[in-house]
């Protein structure tokens, strides 16, 4: 009903529209006609008198013939002829002086085109009245002798329009060819000799054949219409009728809010009937239905919808989403049986992974530090010393690999930190490549350097983006052949600082480049490739690129054709390097021999522990060792060491809690703590740097950094 309402509402202001054009261009015809009648007839009075034999002989006989005319021709104020000089030489209003016509541009045309002219708007000059002048050619013997004029009072001219049936508001003009008003209603003498707007000037000129809707500016919206007065050879004029649209329209208009009010009652009628008869057995118990489903949206699925399943549609409903909240409910309790059971076991798994790494570590430690003391006390027997390195280097790569795994379980779940500062990546790639080159130099690979002088600024962690290069250049290693190549370039585009790790070793698969990043990847193994891993490398890599804001990706052209790792990072403003790239001070050739110290080392693992008690011997310090806390504090007391190497996981007492004890004796008061333990993650750092530990080693212990320790140190400075 609503969209037959307004569809008949449309159609009907449509249809008085289109009838008000037709009506509109009626009425502007009949004034057009009404108007080119009097034309018509001025035309024919100058032709009679055209016709006159003697009219151009005696001027003061055609005087008294043209003022009898006036006389009985009262829409006229002036009669005349005028000389082919210009000159009015005979006239029916008497004129002071000699008054000359010459420059009317009528006259002119009436001599040119020897026919009845309508002049455009006239001011008189003997009169002294708003006119047009209406002119004919005397024609004798074929030549123009002389030309007849009428003046047509404006105002007797508006009178031809009367009969015109106008409403309140409309407006009605004739217009020369000018634009010029020369009849207006309402108030035609205001208006005499004014030029109409420039929206209407512009419509004359087109001359639409149906009316348009035009806004005037009295702000007025209008339909106009516009008729030609007479053909071409009675004159230029036009016509124009405006009426207001909102009058056009104010039937339709009032019928179609007539039609909308009777809608609006239908529609209340309707919708009280519908509320009377449907609030009880339909609406409330609808919307009781919908808080239902509401509330279990929300979560509470205990919630019942309490109706009565009756043998209908709404029962039904009602049955279902209740049926629907109970299993809702049931699964919601499995799935927070599982979830917990899943936290869980994300629990134990950090748990093994951090036992397993301690435990592997220990004994590596011993491993380590024996293969240091071996290295040190054999230095002379080149198949020991070679032994030695052999071993710290595959307890180095076990290392690796234990870090590496502990590293992505603390990634996936978030609990890395960045120490991000500007740095120059082209100090990062060399510290990873010191770092991956005796894995090149075990293969004999050839690696080669594209490194700018221009400083690659980024900011990042150093630690770990050396991590991430070190990880593709031991990739990359690991998977090229004997004497092959690898290639590092370092450049900048734009914004984007890039690096490029490229090998031509044994390539990629399509299908391996697409999943090379998802842990546990990895190439298929050959037996000339003994330095695997877990597939943890790229991982971890692509991980850490990302949490900087960059980029990763794989390439390869196919097996056997080489492979290339891109790593893009934004550019910042590299930071100030006083020497320039290499230029970090170099160390000493030969760090200067530590003084003799007393050192304690406390470990339950007896291997570890002598080990390591070996190698600070072998460095020329006197070490005591414990293998109990309590065995620990009673050597603190007699020998009060100066420095302590104190393992966390003792059996007796924590070795936390041992370092806060050693701070309260007197003899180990301001002795150096060193905490040394196969637990790497950053709460136990955090928790052994606040029990009292000056350092923190994670084993297998990083024996360079041991000897810069020892070093560091001077049995006067320690008490």
């Amino acid at each position: 009903m609503a969209a037959m309402t307004v569809l008949t509402g449309v159609r009907e202001r449509e249809h008085a529209i289109d009838v008000a054009r037709e009506n509109l261009q009626r009425v502007a015809n009949l004034a057009a006609a009404n108007e080119a009648q009097s034309l018509e007839g001025a035309r024919q009075i100058l032709r009679d008198l055209s016709s006159i034999p003697d009219l151009l002989d005696n001027q003061e006989d055609c005087s008294v013939l043209l003022s009898d005319i006036l006389s009985k021709n009262t829409d006229y104020v002036n009669f005349g002829l005028i000389q082919m000089n210009g000159d009015v030489t005979c006239s029916a209003v008497t004129s002071v002086g000699l008054v000359n016509l010459g420059d009317r541009p009528h006259f002119r045309r009436a001599i040119a085109e020897r026919r009845f002219i309508a002049s455009n708007y006239v001011f008189g000059r003997v009169i002294g009245k708003h006119t047009v002048n209406l002119t004919y050619p005397v024609i004798k013997n074929g030549t123009v002798r002389a030309v007849l004029f009428a003046a047509l009072d404006l105002v007797e001219l508006d009178k031809f329009v009367l009969d015109v049936q106008l409403s309140p508001g409309s407006m009605l003009w004739t217009v020369d060819a000018n634009g010029t008003i020369i009849s207006r209603r309402p108030d035609p003498v205001g208006w005499f000799g004014k030029p109409i707007a420039p929206h209407l000037r512009q419509a004359v000129t087109a001359r639409p054949n149906v009316p348009v809707l035009l806004t005037d500016a009295d702000g007025v919206e209008r339909l106009y219409a516009f008729a030609r007065v007479g053909k071409r050879d009675i004159s230029d004029y036009t016509v124009i009728i405006g009426i207001p649209y909102d009058e056009i329209v104010a039937a339709a208009t009032r019928d179609q809010l007539i039609a909308i009010v009777g809608l609006a009652a239908t529609i209340t009628l309707a919708l009280l009937a519908a509320w009377f008869g449907g609030d009880i057995l339909i609406v409330r118990r609808v919307q009781t239905l919908a808080r239902t489903a509401n509330r279990i949206a929300t979560g509470s699925l205990d919630t019942r919808t309490g109706l009565r399943y009756e043998d209908e549609e709404i029962g039904a409903l009602a049955r279902s989403l209740d049926e629907m909240a109970q299993a809702l409910q049931k699964k919601e309790l499995e799935r927070d049986t599982a979830a917990a059971s899943l936290q869980a076991a994300d629990r134990r798994k950090d748990e093994f992974l951090a036992m397993l790494a301690h435990e592997l570590r220990n004994p590596l430690a011993p491993i380590s530090s024996g293969a240091q003391v071996l290295k040190m006390a054999h230095a002379d027997n080149p198949a020991i010393a070679r032994t030695a390195e052999i071993i710290a280097r595959q307890v180095e790569h076990m290392t690796r690999l234990i870090d590496d795994l502990l590293d992505v379980s603390r990634v996936t779940r978030g609990l890395v930190k960045l120490n991000r500062q500007p740095l120059d990546l082209r100090t990062v790639v060399e510290d990873a490549v010191e770092q991956a080159y005796p894995l090149f130099k075990s293969k004999r690979q050839q690696l080669e350097l594209d490194i700018p002088h221009a400083a690659m600024g980024i900011n990042a962690d150093h630690k770990r983006m050396v991590q991430v290069v070190a990880n593709l250049l031991n990739n990359a290693a690991k998977y090229t052949q004997e004497y092959g190549h690898i290639r590092v370039q370092l450049e900048r585009d734009g914004e984007q600082v890039r690096l490029v790790v490229a090998d031509d070793g044994i390539g990629m698969t399509p299908e391996l480049v697409a999943r090379v990043f998802e842990l546990f990847t990895q190439a298929e193994r050959t037996s000339d490739r003994s330095q695997g891993g877990l597939g943890l490398g790229l991982a971890l890599a692509r991980t850490l690129v990302t949490l900087h804001g960059g980029t990763l990706r794989a390439e390869s052209a196919g097996l056997d054709q080489g492979s290339a790792f891109t790593v893009e990072l934004p550019y910042e403003e590299p930071p100030a390097q006083p020497g320039g790239v290499g230029s970090t001070p170099a160390p000493g050739a030969k760090a200067a021999r530590p003084g003799r110290l007393r050192c304690l080392v406390v470990d339950d693992n007896v291997d570890a522990a002598q080990t390591l008690a070996l190698f600070l011997e072998a460095a020329g310090h006197v070490v005591h060792v414990a293998f109990r806390a309590a065995e620990a504090l009673e050597l603190g007391r007699r020998h009060a060491p100066q420095l302590c190497f104190l393992d966390i996981g003792l059996p007796d007492t924590d070795g936390n809690e041992l370092a806060r004890q050693l701070r309260v004796l007197p003899q180990t008061a301001h002795a150096q703590l060193v905490a040394v333990t196969g637990y790497g993650r950053k709460e136990d750092q955090e928790k052994s740097i606040a029990a009292g530990f000056d350092q923190y080693f994670v084993k297998p212990m990083d024996t360079a950094k041991l000897v810069q320790l020892l070093a560091a140190l001077k049995p006067d400075e320690v008490h």
